[in-house]
């Protein structure tokens, strides 16, 4: 018998989910079929990471089932053991603190990058952004949205977050794709000289170029 179950905190799940939902609606704002779709990829990923961490502990429950007690603790069921990571590894509460802190921060610089993104997009009147984020990356809200799950998985990994990261991936590369098509059909050599000079999501960190300038 485990000493404790520290889950079945619904209420929690639903306001830790409703959170991220809103905070990706507000500053992504999908309107088109395939933007949602994405979103709603994004949006399972957080749900089914906030049931892990406070509704049914699915992964710690497939482990136990197959190792028992060999998973290395005595009380899986214990909240903090739910930081894998670190549970795992044999690694002490102090690790496990700290394996969440950098998740968190992981999180906090992805909701910052989508944040700066959508700031220009938003002032932008149509035209084509080149400046502030944009200058380092052609997707700063993509980028945003990889970064926080990345932060999710360190801070919380789970069986079902793990398989669905790379399709969240393949989906949002996917959108970019589409998107990037009808920039370069409005915007065409101006975009054109921009695609070449910026990557989508990983920036090169150089100096900013004016590109309406070799226009």
């Amino acid at each position: 018998m485990h000493e404790s179950y520290d889950y079945g905190l619904w209420i929690i799940v639903l306001i830790n989910a409703g959170i991220f939902f809103v905070f990706a609606i507000s500053f992504i704002r999908p309107s088109k079929k395939i933007e949602w779709r994405s979103m709603g990829i994004f949006t399972a990923f957080i749900a089914a990471l906030f049931t892990e961490m406070y509704g049914f502990p699915l992964t710690i429950y497939f482990l136990v089932s197959i190792f028992g007690d060999n998973i290395g603790v005595v009380d899986p069921f214990d909240h903090l053991n739910g930081h894998l990571l670190g549970t795992l590894l044999g690694a002490s509460d102090i690790v496990k603190y700290l394996i969440c802190i950098i998740g968190g921060l992981i999180m906090a610089a992805g909701a910052i990058v989508i944040y700066d993104g959508w700031k220009l997009i938003h002032k932008s009147n149509g035209n084509l952004v080149t400046t502030g984020i944009y200058s380092k990356i052609r997707h700063p809200q993509y980028s945003g949205i990889f970064l926080i799950s990345l932060g999710m998985l360190v801070q919380w990994p789970t069986l079902l977050t793990l398989i669905m990261f790379p399709v969240l991936l393949f989906a949002y590369l996917k959108l970019s794709l589409k998107e990037e098509r009808i920039v370069s059909k409005k915007f065409m050599k101006e975009y054109s000289i921009y695609r070449s000079e910026v990557p989508a999501f990983i920036p090169k960190f150089r100096k900013q170029i004016n590109y309406k300038e070799e226009v």
